[in-house]
C-alpha cells in the first residue's frame, strides 16, 4: 500500500479551528469601537490554537506593524512539532482579523483569515503597499496590471460579452485611488467602493457567484499574499506590483524580495505551490456570515479553499460555551 504523503490539507481542521477561535474573540469587540483590543483577542485565540497543532510551524507573513497592533510576528514559531525531525513544516500568512475598524464598528467584512503552505513557498511580503487587480477564471489572459485601466475593461466587457456599463469593479474607497476612480468612471464601468477588507473585495471578484468582476487598486501587500493563495485555488486571475511610501520602506522591501522591486507577480509568484490551503471566518457579516452568539451556544461560518483540488468548503460549525 503506497503511502501517504502529508499535505498541508492534513491539518485543515485544526487551521479552521484557528481562524474560528480568533473569529470568536474579535466578535466580542464588535462595535465596541476599540479596534486594537479587537485585534489583540483575535491574535492571542490564534495563537493559542496553533500551540496544539502538531506540525512545525513559522508566521511567514504576520500582522500588527502597521497599525501598531498585537500581533503574530514575522519568523514566530508555531506548533507542538516546533524543530521535531520529519514534522510536517508550514509557512502561515495570518491576519487573525482583517479589517479591524470594520469590527470596531461592527460594519461588514471584518474576517479572521490565513494561508498555509510548505516552507518557503509564500512570499515574504514587506509591510508596504501593493496595486492590485483580481478576477475570475475567464478573465485569466486577457486582464494585466500592465494592460491599464481602460484595456482591462474593454477586455472584460469583450469576455463576458457585456456592455463596459455592467462590467462591475470594486476598489478601496481611498483619496489614492482618485485617479483610478477617474479612468473606471470615463471608461463606463460600474464603481463599487469598500471602507476596507480588499481581501473579500478580491475573492468575490474570483467567484461565478461574486458581486462584482474585478478588483483593482492598491492595498496592503502582505494582505496580498493571502489572496494570491484562495485565488489559486479558484483558478482565478491575480497580480499585483509593490508600492512604496518611503525610502525606508523601499529599503526593508529590497532585503526581502531580492531587490525584485519593481516586479510583476502573479499568484503563482506569491503563493508557489499547490500544496495550499487558504481558510477564513467570518467576524462580521459580508463575504462570510459573522459569528452568531447564543444562550449556550456560538455559531462560525467559514470557508476553505485547497489550492491543490480547487475545492471550495464551507464549515458552519456550533462551539458550545
Amino acid at each position: 500500500m503506497a503511502k501517504h504523503m502529508a499535505r498541508t490539507a492534513d491539518l485543515a481542521h485544526y487551521f479552521l479551528e484557528a481562524v474560528d477561535q480568533a473569529a470568536i474573540a474579535s466578535a466580542a469587540w464588535r462595535g465596541l469601537g476599540d479596534k486594537n483590543a479587537a485585534d489583540g483577542a483575535a491574535v492571542e485565540a490564534m495563537r493559542r490554537t496553533f500551540d496544539s497543532v502538531p506540525f512545525d510551524g513559522r508566521v511567514a507573513i504576520g500582522e500588527g506593524e502597521r497599525d501598531d497592533a498585537p500581533m503574530l510576528f514575522i519568523g514566530e514559531k508555531l506548533g507542538s512539532n516546533i524543530d521535531v525531525e520529519g514534522a510536517l513544516q508550514i509557512d502561515i500568512a495570518v491576519d487573525p482579523l482583517e479589517c479591524t475598524n470594520n469590527c470596531a464598528d461592527n460594519s461588514p467584512n471584518s474576517i479572521a483569515v490565513l494561508a498555509a503552505a510548505p516552507r518557503g513557498t509564500l512570499l515574504h511580503a514587506p509591510d508596504c503597499y501593493m496595486d492590485k487587480i483580481a478576477a475570475g477564471p475567464e478573465l485569466a489572459g486577457h486582464i494585466s496590471l500592465d494592460g491599464g485601466v481602460k484595456y482591462n475593461l474593454e477586455q472584460a466587457a469583450h469576455v463576458l460579452d457585456k456592455p463596459i456599463s455592467d462590467v462591475r469593479v470594486v476598489a478601496l474607497e481611498r483619496e489614492r485611488h482618485s485617479e483610478l476612480f477617474k479612468e473606471i468612471k470615463e471608461a463606463g464601468a460600474e464603481l463599487h467602493l469598500m471602507g476596507d477588507g480588499d481581501v473579500s473585495a478580491a475573492i468575490w471578484s474570483a467567484r461565478p457567484d461574486g458581486p462584482f468582476d474585478m478588483l483593482l487598486g492598491i492595498g496592503a501587500a502582505p494582505e496580498g499574499v493571502i489572496t494570491a493563495t484562495a485565488i489559486r485555488g479558484i483558478g482565478g486571475v491575480f497580480e499585483g506590483r509593490l508600492v512604496f511610501r518611503s525610502e525606508e520602506e523601499e529599503k526593508r522591501a529590497e532585503t526581502m524580495v531580492n531587490d525584485d522591486l519593481t516586479r510583476l507577480w502573479d499568484a503563482t509568484d506569491l503563493c508557489s505551490s499547490d500544496d495550499a490551503i487558504f481558510v477564513a471566518s467570518g467576524v462580521c457579516d459580508g463575504y462570510l456570515p459573522g459569528v452568531i452568539v447564543k444562550n449556550d451556544c456560538i455559531q462560525t461560518f467559514a470557508e476553505l479553499i485547497d489550492v491543490q483540488t480547487g475545492e471550495v468548503s464551507r464549515h458552519d460549525r456550533t462551539h458550545s460555551l
